[in-house]
């Protein structure tokens, strides 16, 4: 079986403005799905509009502040997604699994290969995973930021041959479409050149969220697509290779499951600054760190949690996992491990 392609969908491609499902257009993008998948190429779909289909629930036409209201929005709206989706792929007798992901479930390593484990099963079924943020158990406003960073995380996870994000608009533009000058960016590598948007009223992401998207996943390997979600061939010309929309070349690394969680999944709760030794040992002689090279701390973290290496200049050069908490390590104690050679991993 090939590795699996993660498609993307935000709130305006799944959502009308009146809070009611885009049917024709799920119906679309399921048929190219089911296509691939009798193919036996497994997809994922990473689908925003939960709150949006909740918010009719609710009497609102708006996106709410209060947590509360967006995680009962979500609530309510949840069931209406998977719903849609069932009715979209079922028409062409595929399953559709709903998973939803919280930010500890990415950010705990038992946890982050339990859920690799159930998505290759349900490849290997032949169903369809339809994954979405668990809003409405988050505690924190919307953890993973939006959906987009959530599809970069999942095609990391799945370990992605291909990561498209779908969106209202043909790509990535210079400036907003439409406005003089606009012109369509093909090539991921240019995107300096953009002037990024933000989200709608309806959804969170905007075309910023999705380039840093497209940067993490090529980061880890994996080649990147922003594109129009809409039309009746949309999916296929991605998979070819064909130019359309904006394509981000995968970075060439040979990078190990584990470096990947702890590169892209693996939250960083505080800084450990650290002098020029301890620096020289860690990135030249491949040495751990020693809690007596290290100056000072940022941030409160236990053991097991991600911290990173910053140097004299100021700069972030590794990442780890922390072998003690943040108060011991204040203390510059000698003799105590900060960071083992084996749990750390270098920025390029």
């Amino acid at each position: 079986m090939t590795r699996p392609v993660v498609v993307k969908l935000g709130t305006g491609l799944v959502v009308e403005g009146d809070g009611s499902v885009r049917k024709d257009l799920l119906r679309a993008r399921a048929r190219e799905i089911a296509g691939l998948v009798g193919r036996r190429e497994p997809v994922c779909i990473v689908s925003s509009g939960a709150i949006a289909l909740g918010l009719p629930k609710l009497g609102l036409k708006r996106r709410p502040r209060s947590i509360a209201r967006l995680q009962a929005a979500s609530a309510l709206g949840q069931a209406r997604l998977q719903a849609a989706w069932e009715e979209a792929l079922g028409a062409h007798g595929i399953a559709a699994a709903q998973i939803l992901l919280a930010s500890d479930d990415i950010a705990d390593r038992l946890a982050y290969v339990n859920a690799q484990r159930a998505f290759a099963e349900l490849f290997r079924l032949g169903a369809v995973p339809v994954v979405n943020e668990n809003d409405a158990t988050a505690t924190d406003e919307i953890t993973f930021g939006d959906n987009d960073a959530l599809a970069a995380q999942v095609a990391v996870l799945v370990n992605a041959r291909l990561l498209v994000l779908l969106t209202e608009v043909e790509g990535l533009y210079s400036h907003a479409p439409g406005t003089p000058g606009a012109r369509l960016i093909t090539e991921g590598e240019l995107s300096g050149e953009a002037e990024l948007g933000v989200g709608t009223e309806l959804g969170r992401g905007g075309m910023g969220s999705k380039v840093i998207a497209a940067q993490m996943a090529s980061g880890a390997g994996i080649p990147t697509v922003i594109a129009s979600g809409a039309g009746g061939d949309v999916l296929g010309p991605a998979l070819a290779g064909e130019s359309r929309g904006t394509r981000f070349k995968p970075e060439e690394q040979g990078a190990s499951a584990f470096r990947l969680w702890l590169l892209f999944a693996k939250p960083a709760n505080g800084r450990l600054h650290v002098d020029a030794g301890a620096r020289r040992a860690v990135t030249r002689e491949g040495a751990s760190l020693l809690g007596v090279g290290v100056v000072r701390c940022e941030g409160r973290f236990e053991s097991g949690d991600a911290v990173e290496l910053v140097g004299p200049d100021g700069t972030a050069f590794a990442k780890g996992l922390a072998e003690t908490d943040s108060e011991r390590l204040t203390k510059r104690p000698r003799g105590v491990l900060a960071l083992h050679r084996d749990r750390m991993v270098l920025y390029s």
